[in-house]
């Protein structure tokens, strides 16, 4: 408010009760709010009512998988490895889920860092932790014929590990210092390594959920066949034509004889006999080490940490953590709270959430940064009270349009003071899942492995091994939240790809919001879309027969949150006394209305 003062603007009015409960529910759950859950806000005059919505929706089990989904975002969660093998990493599902849970259950930010940096260090036998610590293998790796300790892909896969730290905890783009001093910030290639050298001695670990003897047994006939495949590969660079060609096929036929996966935790831990000494590499070149280091956070933020202790010979990445969530670091509170108020608003704090350093955004509101970190910190770290304080401020509350715009755009054409609510479009996840839930169609199960839906033959054609995408047959998996179909780098549904969904192959902090023909094309043309409106069709005939009026109103109700205005009524009416139920219930999912909030 005092910025807006100084600036000479105000804020807009309130929204509408039905706006805000439409914006809050996406919000906190990435899905509309139900018929029953309309009726009951609307129904509810006390003042609180509104608190009280808050309260329903961060203690629902939709909470966690629609933060989730943020998170992972940010992290690159993959399930596959990339490059051109894009091999599946067995049970990283469960870090998914993992994050689900922890979310639902409210478990402070502090520990939910300390367990995915350090879950082995802290019990390498707790599946939870185990799963936790997946978080380690969420890079790309390039398996080099099957050989990933080889010097330099041993190299690709602590740096991936170290720059992640970096981006998504501190956000520090402490990578550009990996080759050279970092050219805009105070960080020297020693700051890089001596990060890296937390994780000198983490080694990929898979645990095993079954008796040692079957994990033994399935193991030894996995690597079996894996050398056989590892030994073809390496031919393939000195091939071509047909010889090429059936050393493919050759390679194809022994993957399909490899075991069926056995249940496991695709994790991570400690093998000191096998640590990788960290040297400050010239150039980034591993075949260029100069002087070797020890684990140390950056120069720059030492001196808030002075007593930091450096890491021991067995719990280097406990260190880590412990210095990550200290009271006293300056980054790593701020990081998350400028996520989350990015998340709620369309634009963080800090327009540049992976970059707080001099080439990134400067904040727009620096004591509101500090004041919400302090905040949480007070909160022993705990992310729904944060949700809460947020969501019931004014700010947040306010409307989409303004009285006053068009000489607030002259000012702030932006919105960087919030002068206004940031209108947005639906994520591809919501965007699937809205069209679920108001076609009475989305199976509500949680976690689990992931999802395959059917895909074109060419897509899968386009894959090194066609056979790793073995479709799920049960319709009723099939219909489940978006967050658990599978995330696979080298192949993403064409419906999520053109509403945006990022390509998992780094840190994505923010998610672009474009709008082009294709994403209209896919609304009116696309698979799910025609095969939900036909459910939407049904599902309205079925529960509003005969009543033309009833219908048209719940349609617009199930998609859009609110009530039909005239005009509207009208257009549908005549639309449904001449074109089918199908095309109505199609146009239903193409409104502005139900792809935007306000």
């Amino acid at each position: 408010l005092s910025k807006l003062e100084q600036a000479g603007l105000r804020p807009t009015h309130e929204a509408e009760r039905l706006d805000l409960l439409r914006r809050v529910t996406y919000d906190l759950l990435g899905l509309p709010p139900t018929l029953e859950q309309i009726d009951e806000f609307l129904a509810d005059r006390q003042s609180d009512a509104y608190e009280r919505l808050v309260d329903r929706l961060l203690a629902s089990p939709q909470y966690g998988e629609r933060w989730g989904q943020h998170w992972l975002d940010v992290v690159r969660y993959a399930e596959t490895e990339g490059f051109e093998y894009d091999r599946t990493i067995p049970g990283v599902w469960r870090y998914r889920d993992y994050v689900i849970q922890a979310l639902n259950e409210g478990l402070a930010y502090d520990d939910f860092l300390r367990e995915q940096i350090a879950g082995d260090e802290i019990d390498a036998n707790d599946p939870k932790l185990m799963a936790a610590a997946s978080f380690h293998r969420l890079g790309t790796v390039r398996r080099n014929a099957g050989n990933q300790e080889v010097a330099g892909s041993r190299n690709e896969v602590l740096t991936e590990r170290t720059d992640i730290i970096g981006s998504a905890v501190l956000g520090m783009t402490i990578g550009c210092a990996r080759c050279h001093d970092h050219k805009f910030d105070p960080l020297s290639q020693r700051d890089y390594y001596s990060l890296q050298a937390y994780f000198a001695a983490t080694h990929e670990h898979e645990l095993a959920l079954v008796d040692k003897v079957v994990y033994e047994d399935w193991k030894q006939n996995t690597l079996k066949i894996q050398k056989q495949i590892d030994q073809l590969s390496k031919r393939l660079s000195a091939q071509s034509g047909e010889e090429e060609r059936a050393t493919i096929a050759k390679i194809r036929g022994l993957e399909s004889e490899l075991p069926a996966p056995i249940p496991l935790i695709s994790s991570i831990r400690n093998d000191f006999e096998n640590l990788t000494p960290i040297h400050v590499l010239k150039r980034g070149d591993f075949s260029l080490p100069g002087d070797r280091v020890r684990p140390n956070p950056p120069t720059l933020l030492q001196a808030s940490l002075s007593n930091h202790s450096s890491a021991d010979d067995y719990n280097p990445r406990t260190a880590l953590a412990d210095w990550l969530v200290d009271k006293r670091n300056p980054l790593t509170p701020r990081v998350i709270v400028n996520r989350i108020w990015h998340y709620h608003f369309g634009q963080g704090i800090v327009k540049s959430p992976n970059d707080f350093g001099k080439n990134g955004q400067t904040p727009s509101h620096p004591e509101l940064l500090d004041y919400l970190a302090m905040r949480l910190i007070e909160s022993r770290w705990e992310l729904k009270p944060l949700h809460r304080l947020i969501l019931l401020s004014g700010t947040y509350r306010q409307a989409s349009d303004s009285a006053d715009e068009r000489v607030a755009k002259e000012l702030d054409p932006e919105n960087q003071l919030l002068w206004r609510f940031n209108k947005r479009r639906l994520s591809a996840e919501e965007i699937r899942d809205s069209m679920l839930a108001v076609s009475g169609e989305l199976n509500f199960a949680k976690g689990g492995p992931s999802i395959l839906l059917p895909v074109d033959e060419q897509l899968k054609k386009q894959l090194y091994n066609p056979s790793q995408w073995k479709e799920t047959v049960e319709r009723s998996e099939q219909v489940r939240r978006s967050i658990y179909l599978i995330a696979k780098r080298n192949l993403r549904l064409p419906f999520m790809e053109v509403f945006d969904q990022p390509t998992l192959q780094v840190s994505c902090a923010n998610r672009e919001e474009s709008t082009h023909a294709p994403q209209a094309l896919e609304l009116l043309n696309g698979s799910i879309s025609n095969e939900l409106a036909e459910k939407f069709a049904a599902r309205l005939k079925r529960e509003v027969s005969g009543d033309l009026d009833r219908y048209i109103e719940v349609a617009y109700r199930l998609s859009t949150g609110r009530p039909p205005n005239r005009d509207e009524r009208r257009l549908a009416t005549m639309f449904l006394n001449q074109g089918d139920e199908r095309e109505f219930a199609l146009a239903m999912f193409n409104l502005n209305a139900f792809l935007y909030l306000r």
